[in-house]
């Protein structure tokens, strides 16, 4: 496989709502896409999925087109591409950085996929040909507006329902929740909001039956994680704090958490999430697939990704029409009774509307 071409697309796209987190509120999305072409004018594409800000994660959008554009481009451009996996050991020597590493190599394991007629689930190793989605939601000023929107979530039949928690906006807001719906399969994201002394108060949360609460100390921590996960009966789920496989066997071993939420951005790639999904199947470790407020490009690859065996539990990636008025890709992702189908097609099985993504393109950037 050799990429003679490579663009990179800058967008702003307004959401269809504004999103809340412990970091803050977000409605205009800036990200980034990756398209790559072989000498027929076969296309990869993946998306860098970040934002304007280093909020989440350490890398910004502006930061990771200059990653690309400087270390990660002239890498794979001209050069031949045995496998995607290879990419890894060429990306090693330049240190994290792993959302700008993560859209190149999803575009070249899109490439690979449709140079071998395959769909890039299958050229992943994946089986499953639907499985169940849930939902996330932000943290609403007022209650009544976040049991309502629960509610909806609920009628489109999704199988779980995630909700973003930060000090001061948790027990009250879980315990409202419970009394409404005392049996819907509930999580909590803290986004890294709290700190051991804080323990009293998450203590609290085990009383509400929770699948999990997510992340609820610093990013990157895994020693705090595993003396909270001794104290709570409520599992904890990590995400922030998962950013390789290296970081996934200290978590294991340490006894941090007892699920894993997978980001395909946060832990560089394709290549290293099927890395730490064998490694958790291995441990019994449960996996489900994260959210970042994609578009449909990213949110394809959050399928494929998702068609493994180990993600057993349901994920984020709902449909297109939770996020944007249109999406960028044809069809858009539909979820269906809580049920989200593998698409078939070649590649990530969607098309790209390139009208759709000039439209909300800010800046290109062309190698070839």
């Amino acid at each position: 496989m050799k990429i003679t071409d490579v663009n990179v697309y800058k967008l702003k796209m307004n959401m269809r709502h504004p999103f809340t987190t412990s970091f803050g509120t977000q409605q205009l999305r800036e990200f980034a896409l990756v398209e790559v072409k072989n000498k027929h004018g076969v296309t990869g594409w993946g998306e860098c999925v970040t934002t304007g800000e280093p909020l989440y994660i350490e890398e910004f959008t502006d930061a990771s087109i200059l990653m690309l554009e400087r270390f990660l481009i002239p890498i794979v451009l001209h050069n031949e591409i045995e496998h995607p996996d290879d990419l890894e050991k060429h990306f090693k020597p330049f240190k994290r950085n792993h959302l700008a590493k993560s859209s190149i190599e999803g575009a070249i394991w899109d490439l690979y996929a449709k140079e071998n007629n395959l769909s890039l689930a299958h050229a992943l190793g994946g089986k499953k040909s639907s499985f169940e989605v849930g939902i996330s939601l932000g943290i609403e000023k007022n209650i009544n507006d976040l049991l309502t929107k629960i509610q909806e979530k609920i009628d489109e039949n999704y199988r779980r329902i995630k909700v973003k928690i930060a000090p001061g906006k948790d027990i009250q807001i879980v315990d409202s929740i419970r009394q409404k719906f005392p049996d819907i399969p509930l999580m909590v994201d803290a986004n890294s909001a709290y700190t051991l002394n804080d323990m009293e108060t998450l203590k609290k949360l085990d009383q509400y039956n929770l699948m999990m609460i997510e992340q609820p100390l610093t990013a990157g921590d895994l020693i705090d994680h595993a003396k909270l996960q001794k104290e709570i009966d409520t599992p904890i789920c990590l995400d922030e704090s998962i950013h390789s496989y290296d970081d996934a066997r200290q978590a294991i071993e340490l006894k941090s958490g007892k699920i894993i939420n997978m980001k395909i951005g946060r832990v560089g790639g394709l290549t290293q999430a099927k890395k730490i999904h064998d490694l958790c199947k291995e441990n019994n470790i449960p996996l489900w697939c994260g959210g970042m407020l994609e578009s449909g490009i990213g949110r394809a690859h959050n399928i494929a990704i998702t068609s493994l065996d180990n993600f057993i539990l349901p994920g984020d990636t709902a449909a297109s029409s939770r996020y944007w008025h249109k999406d960028i890709i044809k069809p858009e992702v539909v979820v269906e009774n809580g049920i989200l189908k593998v698409p078939e097609g070649l590649g990530i099985g969607y098309d790209v509307d390139m009208e759709e993504v000039l439209k909300h393109t800010t800046e290109k950037l062309t190698f070839k």
